[in-house]
C-alpha cells in the first residue's frame, strides 16, 4: 500500500445548495433527521454567526504526523470545507496558526478537526472557523509518516465523503450527501417557517403541552 493516496477533487456541491443552507438552522435539521451529526465534542473555538455551508475536501493523518496536511493546502478551494480525520490521536494538534492561514488563503470555509487544535488566539486572528476537540499544545510534525487526501474518512464518529455538504453553526456540524441534500433542504425551510408560530398563543395564556399535544398524550397514558 502506498504511504500517500490522493483521490480526485471532488465536485463543488451546486450553489443553489450552498445558499439554501445558510438559511436553515442545524438544529431545525435534527427535529427530523438523525444521521450526518458529528460529535458535540467538535466545538468552534470561536462564536459562529449564522450558518457556514462548504464541500468537503477530506484529510486523513496519523499521530504524529502533518506533513499530508501541509500538502493539502495545495489541495483547497474557494468554498471548501477541510474536514481532518486524526485516525485515532486525542493528543497532537495539527492545526494551528500557520496551518489556518494557508487554508483561510486558499479559500477554505472552515476546519472540522476531529482532535484538537493549537494557538487558538492565532486562529481566532486569521478569522478561519474552526470545530474541533480543544486545544492541546503538543504539535504534530513533518513526519513523513504517511497520509490521505480526498478519499473516504471518518470524523467526529461520521463517515464522510469527499464532495459532502458541510453545514456548520453553533449548535454544531452536519455532513450530507450531495444527492440527499435537496429533500433534507426542502424539509427544513418548511419546518423553520413554522417556528415560533406558537409564541402568541403560548403568551396569550395556552399551554404548550396542549398546543403540542403532548400533554394529550400523557392524559391518555394516565387514563390507560
Amino acid at each position: 500500500m502506498k504511504k500517500y493516496q490522493i483521490g480526485p477533487r471532488p465536485e463543488a456541491v451546486e450553489e443553489a445548495l450552498l445558499v439554501g443552507f445558510r438559511e436553515v438552522e442545524i438544529a431545525t435539521i435534527g427535529h427530523f433527521r438523525h444521521r450526518g451529526f458529528v460529535s458535540r465534542e467538535l466545538r468552534p473555538i470561536a462564536p459562529i454567526t449564522g450558518t457556514l455551508t462548504g464541500t468537503a475536501v477530506t484529510v486523513a493523518i496519523p499521530g504524529t504526523c502533518s506533513t499530508m496536511l501541509h500538502h493539502a493546502m495545495s489541495v483547497v478551494r474557494p468554498g471548501d470545507v477541510v474536514v481532518i480525520d486524526r485516525l485515532g490521536d486525542t493528543r497532537h494538534a495539527c492545526l494551528g496558526g500557520g496551518v489556518a492561514f494557508a487554508a483561510k488563503v486558499a479559500g477554505a470555509v472552515a476546519v472540522v478537526l476531529d482532535g484538537p487544535c493549537t494557538d487558538s488566539d492565532e486562529i481566532i486572528e486569521v478569522g478561519l472557523p474552526v470545530f474541533c476537540t480543544g486545544v492541546s499544545a503538543i504539535t504534530t510534525r513533518l513526519n513523513d509518516l504517511g497520509g490521505a487526501v480526498n478519499l473516504p474518512v471518518s470524523c467526529g464518529n461520521v463517515p464522510v465523503m469527499p464532495g459532502d455538504l458541510v453545514v456548520m453553526d453553533a449548535c454544531g456540524v452536519l455532513i450530507l450527501p450531495p444527492d440527499e441534500a435537496p429533500e433534507v433542504l426542502a424539509e427544513a425551510v418548511a419546518r423553520q417557517a413554522r417556528a415560533g408560530r406558537n409564541r402568541g398563543l403560548i403568551e396569550a395564556g395556552q399551554k404548550l403541552g396542549d398546543l403540542s399535544g403532548a400533554s394529550k398524550m400523557i392524559a391518555a397514558a394516565l387514563e390507560g
